[in-house]
């Protein structure tokens, strides 16, 4: 399956920065978005174009890699079930490209670079909450000192990740970077409407179901 594919190569590709030791920064200057280079100086050249698909797959840390890989491993093959495979891959991507995109619209001047695969899973989100918005999600909820499980509705459940995502971005914009505190919130927020949008133009809902989050 597509999600499982792209779960290994995330992790494979992290191992591998791992390995790089001071050759690390380099690396990640190299194939991750940075706005300023991608937008200054007239058309980009080639590398630079392919950066907004090689920076999908690049990770900051250990937290940062294995949360996207449990969000895309919980939603990601009910969508890929919807596409199928080959369409699956190409709304994958699509959506990570749009997800940048938007970041780098708030941030056209940054020399920070841009990495993750967070975009393109919010757009995983987008496709999962317009196709399964009656599905139940089971959710580990903290109660004072204990946890307990329930089961919320995927349109809540991402209806306030979405909300979360927007206030948060909203709240970066006074700042000097848009990727305050080191999350690329309008990432998140233009993928997710990215994967919604596509979704809703391919049409039709798929019945609930019953997933762990």
């Amino acid at each position: 399956m597509v999600t499982y594919a792209l779960i290994a190569a995330n992790v494979l590709v992290f191992f591998y920065q791992l390995s790089l030791g001071e050759g690390l920064l380099p690396f990640v200057e190299r194939y991750a978005v940075v706005p300023a280079r991608l937008l200054g100086g007239g058309f980009p050249p080639a590398r630079e174009l392919v950066t907004p698909v090689t920076a999908m797959f690049l990770h900051a840390g250990w937290l940062h890699m294995l949360g996207n890989m449990l969000y895309l491993y919980i939603f990601g093959d009910n969508v890929e079930d919807t596409l199928g495979h080959g369409g699956y891959l190409a709304f994958y991507l699509a959506c990570g490209v749009a997800s940048f995109a938007v970041q780098v619209s708030f941030q056209p001047a940054s020399a920070v670079p841009n990495l993750g695969a967070s975009g393109a899973i919010a757009g995983v989100l987008g496709g999962y909450f317009i196709r399964f918005p009656r599905a139940r999600i089971v959710t580990l909820l903290p109660l004072l000192v204990i946890f307990t499980l329930v089961e919320i509705p995927a349109v809540v459940f991402l209806g306030l990740w979405f909300l979360f995502q927007f206030l948060s971005g909203a709240a970066s914009l006074g700042r000097a970077s848009a990727t305050a505190g080191g999350v690329a919130w309008w990432a998140h927020i233009g993928g997710f409407v990215a994967g919604a949008v596509i979704m809703m133009a391919i049409g039709g809902r798929g019945r609930g179901r019953r997933f762990p989050a």
